[in-house]
């Protein structure tokens, strides 16, 4: 299975702070034992919402918005995108990562569809399509 691990934004990351040079080590280290393990699709961080814009949709309209976002909480630092064999798995190796902030953080884990969770609803088409822009994706690696 693939999950999105997302690091939860803090007022730090918020505001602009760069990791210290030993929690670039620490999650370098980290990020190198998931290499390893066969788990990390792709990782990155992300800069604070100050530098974003959200596009909200009503109807046919589209409004863009312009950050920062207020409720740090519910935004996003950092992602992974691990495969692993279970949600149990993914766990223990959040259990295992270095605490991404200063301050208490939270990390979120998320099961990312496949094709078979859509049943019916995809079409032999739409898993052809499906299959050939994933292909066209990899290509860029």
């Amino acid at each position: 299975m693939r999950v999105m691990v997302i690091v939860k934004a803090s007022p730090s990351s918020e505001g602009g702070a760069l990791p210290s040079t030993e929690l670039l080590t620490a999650m370098g280290n980290f990020n190198e034992d998931l290499v390893k393990a066969g788990v990390m699709l792709a990782g990155d961080g992300l800069h604070p919402s100050s530098r974003g814009k959200r596009v909200r949709f009503s109807g046919s309209n589209r409004t863009v918005i312009d950050g920062p976002f207020a409720e740090t909480k519910e935004l996003i630092a950092g992602f992974w995108l691990w495969q692993v064999e279970s949600m149990d798995e993914a766990v223990a190796w959040v259990r295992r990562c270095p605490n991404p902030t200063p301050e208490d953080s939270e990390i979120e884990i998320r099961q990312i569809f496949e094709a078979e969770d859509f049943g019916d609803a995809l079409t032999p088409e739409l898993r052809d399509q499906e299959a050939r822009l994933r292909a066209e994706v990899g290509k860029g690696e």
